[in-house]
């Protein structure tokens, strides 16, 4: 490991590379290539290939298969609301946020790879390994967003945070482009199925060999608290912790303000970003690779967001840039709904998806992070972050998956979208101004 001081170019270098690392778990592995091979392998087809039945058996229920799916990744989301901000409590108690931060990339870069096994006649690995590498990401998330408090000053924080998102963007989307050449250049479906499951040996070295850089630069020990290495109970000393930061985060006015707006925004943020593809494939009838082709879209204009929200906020302020970018989302969910039946039209609607959704993404991790006290405590702290967007994604598609079920279109469930941008845009103006934007 090596040391640098903080803001260096080295080290928000090294940090920002851990979005390059774990991205490709959230294009190849949750957006594309798992979800097609998933759907491929538990489907019942006949002899000419058309599809018999979508049902699988497991646990002894009867379920669709995309449900199955849907329940595990939500069930891996909670595990993490559940376990992270106990996990960030002792990890601050300790100083080894970077050690919680390996275990958990190593196990979502082992679960993904290890899917190479997942076939029809082993459903249960294949859940279980959804669920792992869902936790591996969404865990090692917790103690990254952490250190960007540690590497950067605060003005340089929406410029820092951008780049990570970026560079995310950019390397997912690059090993996208290869996975597919794998895929698309096989003749068989049998072969494409092989070349899919190779594809998920890729993501898990991908996401472990990228992750080396930010580890070997990242401090070890970032807590100033020094213990005895005697000293037991760490347990019970994380969950104190966990408690301390909890009575100081009530009593500071502009984070106890800005989470329930960011919880609000983020139930319409990350649903759009889930349901997208279904909206496509079921209410526009698009293709698989036209599909692939949006979400290409979205993430190389979802790069140019960050960076254009992050230079709006160093001029107007951040809560200035949120406000402005809640506006947005919820036009563009009223011009989806109103207007959009083409395949042409999704791509524009997906342009413009992609400009905000890197600004807001990269931006209210900033903002969270620049409202933070003087504190060591800063996974502690980051924990209910993190948990807050879990649990908007619990339910916002919860509450999407309601109204869709009860609903005959997919567009009806979009109203529901406009609601959460609204009443964002709503709580964010009572979040007090900020002296550092």
């Amino acid at each position: 490991m090596t040391t640098h001081l903080k803001g260096s170019k080295k080290l928000i270098n090294a940090w920002a590379t851990y979005d390059l690392a774990n991205s490709v778990y959230n294009l190849v592995i949750t957006a594309t290539i798992f979800p097609i091979y998933y759907k491929a392998v538990t489907t019942t087809k006949d002899a000419a290939g058309n599809e018999v039945s979508n049902l699988v058996n497991f646990l002894g229920f009867q379920v669709k298969n995309t449900t199955l799916y849907d329940f595990a990744i939500a069930f891996a989301f909670l595990v993490v609301a559940i376990l992270s901000p106990l996990l960030s409590g002792i990890a601050d108690y300790g100083g080894s946020k970077k050690k919680f931060m390996q275990f958990f990339c190593y196990l979502g870069a082992t679960s993904c790879s290890l899917m190479y096994f997942f076939n029809a006649q082993t459903l249960y690995l294949g859940v279980l390994l959804a669920i792992l590498a869902c936790i591996g990401f969404a865990g090692s998330l917790v103690f990254y967003n952490a250190y960007l408090p540690e590497i950067a000053a605060p003005e340089q924080q929406d410029a820092v945070s951008a780049k990570g998102f970026a560079m995310g963007y950019v390397g997912s989307a690059v090993l996208l482009i290869a996975n597919l050449a794998m895929v698309m250049t096989r003749e068989t479906g049998a072969e494409k199925l092989q070349m899919m499951q190779w594809s998920f040996v890729t993501v898990g070295i991908w996401w472990f060999g990228f992750s080396q850089i930010t580890f070997y630069h990242l401090p070890g020990q970032t807590s100033k608290k020094q213990h005895s290495a005697q000293e037991k109970g760490y347990l019970l000393k994380g969950f104190k912790e966990l408690i301390k930061v909890w009575r100081e985060l009530k009593h500071n006015k502009k984070l106890v303000t800005f989470l329930p707006a960011f919880f609000i925004y983020s139930m319409g943020v990350q649903t759009v970003m889930l349901v997208a593809n279904h909206f496509g494939s079921d209410e526009i009838k698009m293709e698989a690779g036209q599909l692939i082709t949006t979400i290409l879209i979205i993430q190389f204009v979802a790069m140019l967001g960050a960076y254009l929200f992050s230079l709006t906020s160093a001029k107007k302020g951040n809560l200035f840039t949120l406000k402005v970018a809640t506006i947005i989302w919820a036009l563009i969910c009223i011009f989806t709904y109103l207007f959009v039946f083409t395949a042409v039209h999704f791509y524009i609607v997906a342009a413009f998806v992609g400009l905000v959704m890197g600004g807001i993404q990269s931006l209210s991790r900033s903002t969270y992070s620049k409202m933070l006290p003087e504190t060591q405590d800063h996974a502690s702290y980051f924990s209910f972050y993190d948990v807050t967007e879990k649990l908007s994604i619990v339910f916002g598609m919860a509450t999407f998956g309601i109204i869709n079920e009860l609903s005959d279109t997919m567009r009806t469930p979009i109203v529901a979208l406009i609601v959460f941008f609204v009443l964002g845009f709503i709580l964010l103006i009572r979040v007090p101004k900020m002296k550092i934007n």
